[in-house]
């Protein structure tokens, strides 16, 4: 993960230098969907998709004709929902994303985004509702260390760019990581997927 982080600071240092007048921040929001990819630990159950959001700051910096070097930091929501005889269960998990992506421009306004991506676990929450009554259980992930805090996935997607300011995107993101070794009952073993679109802002 540290090679990662180096690798990134390294090409914003090398390319900055020669494209400071070209280098464009931007702020960026979209809607989440997410589901779960369980593993080999107690998993006698099926997941449905959740809705969230994610939100954040991307630059994107020139590198050569068609190529450009776009990592963002992004506040997201993940989780899944599962439902039962018993009731509904909702497990929200928000995160700090680190992409470290490269965009491929194809033709004048399509991109092809794709890279590595580092997950910081912020929290947990899980809601169970019966019919009867609701039980919420939050920081959940300071309760064990069964919880991994942060974890390697990849992305990829596109993005459209409407015109110098204003695009519109979507990508799937897939962590390479299980959350934990040994899936329980209470928590299952598995790997976060989330399907997302979005708009972004350029200045």
């Amino acid at each position: 993960m540290k090679k990662i982080f180096i690798l990134a600071i390294g090409l914003f240092v090398a390319t900055a230098a020669n494209a400071q007048d070209k280098i464009k921040f931007g702020v960026k929001a979209g809607l989440n969907l997410s589901d779960i990819i369980k593993g080999d630990g107690n998993n006698n159950f099926d997941t449905k998709v959740k809705t969230g959001f994610n939100a954040g700051v991307t630059v994107e910096i020139p590198l050569i004709a068609g190529l450009a070097f776009t990592p963002e930091v992004l506040y997201s929501q993940k989780g899944y929902k599962l439902t039962s005889s018993l009731g509904e269960f909702r497990q929200t998990t928000s995160f700090i994303d680190v992409p470290i992506l490269a965009s491929f421009r194809l033709g004048s306004s399509f991109n092809i985004v794709a890279g590595p991506q580092v997950s910081f676990l912020l929290s947990t929450k899980n809601k169970f509702d019966n019919g009867f009554g609701t039980v919420e259980q939050t920081n959940v992930e300071k309760d064990s260390d069964r919880f991994k805090k942060s974890l390697v996935g990849g992305l990829i997607g596109f993005r459209y760019d409407i015109n110098e300011k204003f695009d519109i995107h979507g990508r799937y993101a897939l962590d390479f990581q299980k959350n934990n070794e040994n899936g329980t009952s209470s928590t299952p073993e598995f790997r976060n997927q989330v399907f997302s679109v979005g708009v972004g802002i350029k200045f």
